[in-house]
């Protein structure tokens, strides 16, 4: 599998996503001179190459067009935009996952982009490139977490939690050198990506209104707060190393492979080295929690974006588009394994069979719209603190909660205010 979980703002923290709110000169504006509207440049990963060739050339024959593909990492080239925007050496259409989507956009460094309907975007992958009520993306890729099940050690995947739990009890789990810890299920829940599924579907949420309105936290909310209770639980049952915010990540993928693990929950890059690793893994929807609600994990997944600098707007605006079609979705998804967000395209993928595919896609029903406005940058860390304090006992759920709410309003109130 090719997937790759881009995971941006989650990994880089409030540090790396600052390092992307750049002044920009260019504004929203599309009236850039210097193109001659009959060529463009489109800026793709070295993965998306063959991909990107085939398009390329559909596109030049439907509309006479020029299309130059240059390679490159693709953050790499998100955080270049600020020069490149104001030198004119931005490419005329790009990558970008979407938690970089809004705040580049309100940053001045991409440009408004009309959805086509025949792009079929859906409601959530449309509030995962809108912000302010303007869009700076087109829906291409979604991504969510989901369950990885060894095949070798039970039949099926558990359909709730309750059956989770009753894996634990197993003996044969049990951890090497830490009396009564077992390792029959591990889930990353010091890492706020993983763990807000289960605070969402206990009723807690990042920013009111849809992730829209960050006056309005909701990580201290009896739900929010049921969330953390229940993933302490769990850590009163793992060992001691799945505390460790840096390790815990290797930790889990290593008792996978080693066959001493029954399910986890990761994302879908993760079954490129399980597949290498030969483990005879199944992919699943993650089990419904105690409260019989789904696990609302945050949706994600990436778009095509067009650069404020773009030379050739309009014709980066007709590339985009002609990018979201149903066929060239279908083409996308042949090519990557990546599960389209056009949702004619995404049943097309389905279609196929194929259990990660067909787990994300369901998966993704029950999926919050990671928040995009530029406050999310101040979630990370206070919600990273909030769990391991939690988890670890060195504070009550409900302490430690509404402590990371008040750094949270905290920061936004310093760095935002003025909004």
């Amino acid at each position: 599998m090719k997937h790759r979980l881009f995971r941006s703002a989650a990994v880089l923290g409030t540090v790396g996503l600052a390092s992307l709110m750049l002044v920009a000169c260019g504004g929203k504006s599309t009236d850039n001179a210097g193109g001659d509207g009959k060529s463009l440049t489109f800026y793709v990963e070295e993965q998306y190459k063959a991909y990107a060739e085939k398009a390329a050339a559909a596109f030049e024959k439907e509309s006479g067009a020029k299309v130059t593909i240059k390679t490159g990492d693709q953050l790499t080239g998100l955080e270049n935009l600020s020069l490149d925007n104001q030198s004119g050496k931005a490419p005329d259409v790009m990558m970008s996952p979407y938690d970089r989507v809004g705040s580049l956009g309100t940053d001045g460094q991409l440009a408004e982009v009309k959805l086509e309907k025949e792009g079929m975007a859906d409601d959530t992958t449309k509030s995962l490139v809108t912000v302010g009520g303007t869009t700076y993306g087109a829906p291409a890729v979604i991504e969510t977490l989901v369950m990885y099940y060894n095949k070798d050690l039970i039949s099926e995947a558990p359909k709730t939690f309750a059956e989770v739990e009753e894996l634990a009890k197993d003996s044969k789990y049990n951890f090497a050198g830490e009396n009564g810890k077992t390792t029959a299920f591990l889930a990353d829940w010091t890492n706020f990506y993983y763990t807000y599924g289960l605070l969402a579907g206990n009723g807690g949420y990042v920013f009111g209104d849809n992730g829209k309105d960050p006056k309005d936290v909701g990580l201290a909310n009896e739900g929010s707060i049921k969330g953390v209770e229940y993933a302490k639980t769990w850590y009163e049952k793992w060992p001691k190393g799945m505390q460790d915010a840096e390790g815990a990540g290797n930790l889990i993928q290593t008792q996978f492979q080693e066959g001493k693990t029954a399910a986890i929950i990761d994302g879908p890059g993760k079954a490129s080295a399980f597949k290498d690793a030969k483990i005879n893994y199944g992919v699943a929807t993650i089990p419904t929690l105690p409260n019989g609600k789904n696990y609302e994990a945050f949706g994600g997944g990436k778009a095509w974006v067009i650069p404020a600098g773009s030379q050739n707007p309009e014709l980066a605006q007709k590339f985009v588009s002609f990018l979201t079609t149903t066929e060239q979705q279908k083409a996308f998804y042949d090519a990557t394994n990546e599960i389209p967000a056009n949702t004619e395209a995404r049943t097309y993928a389905e279609g196929k069979n194929d259990e990660l595919t067909s787990a994300v896609i369901q998966q993704f029903k029950a999926a919050h719209p990671m928040p995009n406005i530029s406050e999310m940058s101040t979630i990370w860390d206070p919600a990273k603190t909030m769990l391991f304090d939690a988890v670890s006992g060195k504070k009550d759920a409900k302490t430690a909660a509404e402590d990371a709410v008040k750094l949270i309003k905290d920061t936004i109130e310093q760095k935002f205010g003025d909004k």
